[in-house]
């Protein structure tokens, strides 16, 4: 699927107005990606891009190709007591990747470990939060996996505690003209890895500073948050900006799936 397809919305630094006129023209074109990405979506998965006659589960791994962007990824999130001490956040969305595989998007040690479920599709935002000081890039991986090996990665994440190894970090995804434009791999502070069971998605979060600093040592966001937690990416709160916004866009495609998957009574 052509880069532009699912599309790429960028949100200028601070100092410089879009006009809103140009702000449309930007959902108009996610809009139409996303039609595009239906059909090549249903060749992939080998099913019509709606969702009768298949199962809850395996009708949850289409949705990247039918569902509205601004659905998976709102354009602005609230994370009422998602900071540290309970403080309210507020997230804006600056970057929204074009849809792709997953070549180039894991380190070597993480794509491993993911690999036995498969990628069928990649989904990636990057968002700010009210100040700037901070950015974090949300993924929502579609696998090729059925529930048992869903559960079963999961349950490796688990035991093994996978989602707090540091080689298993996800990649940003930094966007020219934006506040993430320096987010590289060596600017990943904190983050989170979950494995859905209800759905064949994995969602993931990863945080940093805007500000292009690097990080010597990144810490998982359930790490970061804990109380008397003294790293630098624990007292940024990174570990609160990575979990509550992987918290959230996770509930909104629980929501979404089980939206999408109800049989009319």
């Amino acid at each position: 699927m052509p880069g532009d397809r699912y599309g790429e919305q960028q949100r200028p630094r601070r100092g410089r107005i879009r006009p809103r006129a140009a702000v449309a023209a930007v959902c108009v074109v996610l809009g139409l990606g996303l039609i595009g990405g239906a059909v090549a979506g249903s060749r992939l998965t080998g099913e019509p891009a709606g969702t009768g006659g298949t199962s809850g589960f395996a009708a949850a791994g289409t949705l990247w190709h039918s569902v509205p962007v601004d659905q998976l990824f709102p354009p602005t999130v609230e994370g009422r007591g998602a900071g540290p001490g309970g403080a309210d956040r507020t997230w804006t969305r600056i970057a929204v990747a074009p849809d792709s595989g997953c070549e180039g998007a894991f380190d070597p040690p993480l794509r491993k470990v993911l690999a036995p479920v498969g990628c069928a599709r990649l989904l990636r935002a990057t968002y700010t939060d009210a100040t700037q000081s901070y950015v974090t890039t949300v993924g929502l991986l579609f696998t090729e996996a059925d529930a048992p090996a869903m559960r079963s990665l999961a349950l490796r994440f688990k035991n093994e505690r996978l989602a707090r190894r540091t080689d298993l970090m996800p990649r940003p995804y930094a966007a020219k003209g934006t506040a993430a434009e320096a987010f590289g791999d060596k600017q990943r502070a904190s983050w989170t890895i979950s494995v859905l069971t209800e759905a064949p998605v994995i969602v993931y979060a990863v945080s940093g500073w805007a500000d292009g600093r690097t990080v010597d040592a990144p810490q998982p966001a359930a790490e970061a948050r804990e109380a008397g937690a003294t790293t630098a990416p624990a007292q940024a709160g990174l570990g609160h900006e990575a979990q509550g916004l992987a918290d959230r866009i996770g509930r909104g495609l629980r929501r979404t799936v089980k939206s999408a998957t109800e049989k009319p009574s």
